[in-house]
């Protein structure tokens, strides 16, 4: 059953990922990968928001868990994509929007990641007052 529901989970991050750049690729024409930078950002936030809801007690089931988080999350961001466009917009001169892309994804990832599990370990009732 766990199989089956990464194998599906990752056909729906796949195909949501690719719809996604399809539809912000004529938002931006300075060469910023807007498409991988918000799929890498929505997938930050619901991937801790998903882990601080099942925190401490298992809320969501175990293959539903790794279909949304292992399957779809996992094929909707990429680190690899990232990688390679901050390389093109390095090797094309564009320095301060590969500084940019980086700076942008490490700081904001990590604060949407932080903030989807503040937020899912509030609505399942485990936050507590020392964070």
């Amino acid at each position: 059953m766990n199989y089956l529901s990464v194998g599906i989970g990752g056909m729906a991050g796949s195909v949501l990922r690719y719809l996604i750049s399809l539809y912000t690729i004529n938002l931006w024409s300075g060469g910023f990968p807007l498409g991988t930078f918000i799929a890498n950002m929505c997938g930050c936030f619901l991937l801790g928001l998903l882990t601080g809801v099942n925190e401490n007690k298992e809320i969501i089931p175990k293959y539903i868990m790794l279909g949304v988080g292992t399957g779809m999350i996992g094929s909707l961001t990429t680190f690899s994509t990232f990688s390679v466009e901050t390389f093109k917009l390095y090797e094309t001169a564009s320095i301060f929007y590969a500084g940019v892309y980086v700076f942008l994804s490490a700081g904001l990832g990590l604060l949407l990641a932080w903030s989807g599990f503040y937020l899912g370990k509030k609505d399942s009732g485990k936050a507590t007052v020392n964070q």
